[in-house]
């Protein structure tokens, strides 16, 4: 597994909140779903870079 590295992440609470009701809903801890959500972020994030590119 890849080593992580943590960091403080302030967050506004209401957020937090939505992000652990959703976390509870998908059987995962708040911090693997905001890990899941940053992942999906980047992968969209180079796939439009990607087609950028290719225009």
């Amino acid at each position: 597994m890849a080593e992580k590295k943590a960091f403080i992440l302030r967050i506004n609470p209401e957020m937090l909140k939505e992000i652990e009701i959703w976390a509870g809903e998908e059987f995962r801890s708040t911090n693997g779903q905001v890990e899941y959500l940053l992942q999906q972020a980047l992968q969209v994030r180079k796939k439009t870079l990607k087609k950028k590119k290719e225009e």
